[in-house]
């Protein structure tokens, strides 16, 4: 039997109220990054791994896992990334790989002389698309362990510093507020237009 406490990173519910926001006010950027070419869909799911190895979320890694392979990574490639062992990939790889390191063990609040290396290295619009997925899949990490924090609560296990009316708000709050600010987008972009 499992008896370690949940030490995940996981959503309050201002953090995820934030990262909604954030999300729909930066969502030319998600289409921008995605459409844009200067990051391959594989390099991308090589990154996402990389936060997701911080973060620990067990239904992103098996998701990502699964994306990167589709797209062509080597599994011990993806093995090396799982276990953060990111020495042996190329420069034009490990750079961002070890930035995205570094932006989840830093709870998104990576050093500015990172971030400049980033941009020095790729450039600013393709360091501006990293961003986008570090972004996107930090938000599915953190809601993923929170869902995981509501079961372990379950086992009797919470997760330190939560409560279960948070960690419900947060959960409840996915289900609604995405939809919420997509049509108040929508809204928007038709009275400007």
């Amino acid at each position: 039997m499992n008896t370690a406490a949940f030490n995940k990173r996981i959503y309050s519910l201002p953090a995820f109220t934030a990262d909604v926001k954030n999300i729909f006010d930066h969502m030319d950027a998600l289409r921008a990054a995605s459409r844009g070419g200067r990051v391959s869909r594989a390099f991308a799911e090589k990154i996402m791994m990389a936060v997701t190895s911080v973060n620990g979320c067990r239904y992103c890694s098996y998701g990502h896992s699964r994306a990167a392979l589709a797209a062509g990574i080597p599994e011990s490639e993806l093995q090396k990334i799982m276990a953060l062992d990111l020495g042996d990939f190329p420069e034009n790889e490990a750079v961002a790989l070890t930035f995205a390191q570094h932006y989840a063990e830093s709870q998104c609040h990576p050093d500015p002389a990172a971030w400049q290396r980033l941009v020095s290295y790729y450039g600013q619009e393709t360091a501006d698309d990293i961003l986008v997925y570090l972004r996107m899949i930090t938000f599915g990490n953190l809601l993923g362990n929170t869902f995981d924090a509501i079961l372990s609560r379950l086992r009797g296990k919470p997760a330190p510093g939560s409560s279960l009316w948070s960690e419900l708000g947060v959960l409840l709050g996915a289900i609604w507020m995405p939809p919420s600010r997509l049509f108040l987008r929508l809204f928007r972009s038709s009275q400007k237009g």
